[in-house]
């Protein structure tokens, strides 16, 4: 029986959408659906909530709970992850409330920035451990990456696991739909080409019945920005350097040293950007749970429709070899030519029969590509400080974080390293 195993799979809002997905699927009916979690009452919960909507949609797949993680993997073919190291409390609250003692405010902190270096720190050795794993008992397996930070995780496991790995991310799927909405435009028809680094793709190219559409985006973007709205950031990205970003303003708002200027607190309330967001959605995902639960896993009639991720039309492209195109992350083998080869990028995909297979994009535009190396610096050291164990590193990567490095001094910056490295405690490896 072929098998798919899910990690992280207490995330029972997330497993609904990617497992619900598979049983709905034709393709993948009689595969054995493996699930895992630290949590066991959440393990249990995701268990009982995918019975739930087996029965009601009468999928042949066996859905099974594992308490022993290389038993979930063994003979896998598919692996989806979709862990959080430390959660939200202690990890993400230290991740906000150190950097604050600096006068380093965040948004959402989890890709970039201290906050992504941090939880990349903590990340990066649980998901060796799952590469060793997976090393033993599915080498061949193909592993699907949800868990932030994308760029850097699917590189280390690429690179250091020796796991064929893919990121998938939400940005790219609903960039355009978005956009258009917002404008009120059609996006009917419209022919788009999307490529960069996780959270910092372009639409490189936006068309429609060879119609370039970007004067218009543009024209009407300006208008929008004499209004506050949720997305300024973006715009105001777009209308300085040319190409519209894949990722949130709330999450680019962070990426670059333009917007969160203590000099300059005026920006904050002119660009609307929402500080401290991701705490916030936390606390009202803690205070949902209880509401969700009675939902999802106190209802036996539960139905699911199919949704919008990808995992479930990758594993059907493969099986099936029915050709689908997804927006991947994927290690740089001479796809974008002016990104350093080590980086892990965000390229349009081919799924089939012969699995994920990324597009040649050449050269990004000169000015995005810069942009683009100033965030894959801080990964690229930040991925040296969790291989090597050196402190220096991890000092290194928040020095050359565009946002870090424009508020704080460097003596500031080490300062509040060795304060995150102090207060995450065993959530960490010993830095020397």
């Amino acid at each position: 029986m072929p098998k798919i195993t899910f990690i992280g799979a207490g995330s029972t809002v997330f497993a609904k959408n990617v497992l619900g997905d598979v049983l709905h699927t034709p393709a993948l009916q009689g595969f054995e659906i493996a699930l895992f979690d630290i949590n066991p009452e959440r393990l249990s919960d995701s268990e009982t909530m995918l019975n739930h909507i087996k029965n009601t949609c009468g999928s042949t797949c066996t859905i099974t709970a594992y308490s022993d993680r290389k038993e979930a993997l063994r003979g896998a073919k598919y692996v989806v992850n979709a862990i959080q190291v430390g959660g939200y409390d202690p990890c993400t609250i230290t991740d906000f409330e150190i950097p604050k003692k600096y006068g380093l405010r965040q948004t959402i902190a989890d890709t970039v920035g201290i906050g992504g270096i941090f939880r990349n720190l903590r990340t990066i050795p649980v998901m060796l451990d799952f590469a060793r794993d997976m090393q033993e008992v599915c080498p061949d397996a193909l592993f699907l990456n949800y868990t932030n930070p994308m760029a850097v995780l699917t590189n280390v496991m690429n690179t250091y696991g020796g796991i064929t790995t893919v990121g998938l991310c939400h940005s790219v799927q609903v960039c355009v739909d978005h956009l258009f909405h917002h404008l009120g435009m059609d996006a009917t028809g419209v022919k788009s080409k999307i490529a960069g680094i996780n959270h910092m793709a372009w639409l490189l190219e936006a068309t429609k019945d060879g119609v370039d559409l970007y004067p218009e985006i543009k024209r009407r973007a300006r208008e929008k920005q004499k209004e506050k709205h949720w997305d300024m950031v973006r715009y105001e990205m777009m209308l300085n350097f040319g190409y519209y970003i894949t990722e949130s303003s709330e999450h680019n708002a962070e990426y670059h040293p333009y917007f969160i200027k203590r000099n300059y607190p005026e920006l904050i309330e002119r660009f609307n950007i929402p500080l401290d967001e991701y705490p916030r959605r936390c606390i009202e995902q803690i205070d949902n749970w209880k509401k969700l639960k009675q939902e999802l896993v106190n209802n036996p009639e539960l139905q699911h429709k199919r949704t919008h991720e990808y995992a479930s039309y990758i594993f059907e492209a493969i099986e099936t070899n029915v050709p689908f195109k997804i927006g991947g992350n994927v290690m740089n083998t001479g796809l974008i030519t002016n990104l350093p080869k080590e980086a892990c990028v965000e390229v349009p995909c081919l799924v089939d029969r012969n699995g994920v297979t990324p597009t040649f994009i050449g050269d990004l535009p000169p000015q995005c590509a810069a942009l683009n190396r100033t965030n894959i610096n801080t990964q690229l050291l930040t991925i040296e400080a969790a291989i090597t164990g050196k402190r220096e590193h991890i000092y290194h990567a928040a020095m050359l974080d565009p946002h870090t490095g424009a508020e704080l001094s460097m003596d500031d910056i080490k300062a509040m390293c060795d304060d995150l490295i102090e207060a995450h405690g065993d959530w960490l490896p010993k830095y020397n």
